[in-house]
C-alpha cells in the first residue's frame, strides 16, 4: 500500500529539509489514519474514526484543475497547493474513505500473524484473508504444524 511504501523516515525525493519535517509529520499522521481505520471491526466505526481526522486534519472537498493545468481532481487539503506531507494524509484520508463507502467495511485487515503487522486490501473473491501473504499463511500454518506433532510426540528425554 501507499503509506507502507512512504511512511514516516522514507520522505527523502528531493524536497527540503523544512518541507521533509512538514511531511514526515504528515506521514504520521496518514499512518494514524489507516491505524484508527484498521482498528475497526465494522463500517461504523472505520466511518467515524475517518470522519473525526477529515473533520480535525483536512479541509473541505473541492475540485481542482490547478488553473488549467492539469484535469479536475479532487482536493482535500486546506490549501490547494499545500506541502506535501499535507497532501499525503488528506489523500489517504479519501482513499481510505472511499473503500468504506464503496464495500461498506473496514478498508483493510492487519496480517494475522503474531510475528508481522503489515496491513492488507483484502478484497476479491473467495474466502476472507487473514494473512498479508502466502509467506505469512505458510509461515503460520508450518508452526503450527510443528506445535501439533511436538505436543504428540512424548518426551524422550530420561
Amino acid at each position: 500500500m501507499f503509506l507502507r511504501w512512504f511512511g514516516p523516515g522514507q520522505l527523502d525525493i528531493g524536497r527540503s529539509a523544512d518541507e521533509l519535517a512538514v511531511a514526515d509529520g504528515m506521514a504520521k499522521k496518514a499512518s494514524a489514519a489507516r491505524t484508527a481505520a484498521l482498528a475497526a471491526e465494522h463500517a461504523d466505526g472505520a466511518a467515524a474514526a475517518l470522519n473525526r481526522l477529515l473533520q480535525e486534519h483536512t479541509g473541505p472537498l473541492r475540485l481542482s484543475s490547478h488553473g488549467g493545468s492539469t484535469h479536475w481532481h479532487p482536493h482535500l487539503g486546506h490549501d490547494i497547493n499545500a506541502p506535501w506531507g499535507e497532501w499525503l494524509f488528506a489523500s489517504s484520508c479519501m482513499a481510505l474513505t472511499v473503500l468504506v463507502w464503496d464495500r461498506q467495511r473496514p478498508p483493510d485487515r492487519i496480517c494475522a500473524s503474531p510475528t508481522c503487522h503489515n496491513a492488507f486490501i483484502a478484497q476479491g473473491g473467495g474466502p476472507e484473508r487473514r494473512y498479508c501473504s502466502r509467506r505469512c499463511a505458510t509461515r503460520e500454518r508450518v508452526a503450527a504444524h510443528r506445535r501439533s506433532h511436538s505436543a504428540e510426540q512424548p518426551s524422550e528425554i530420561k
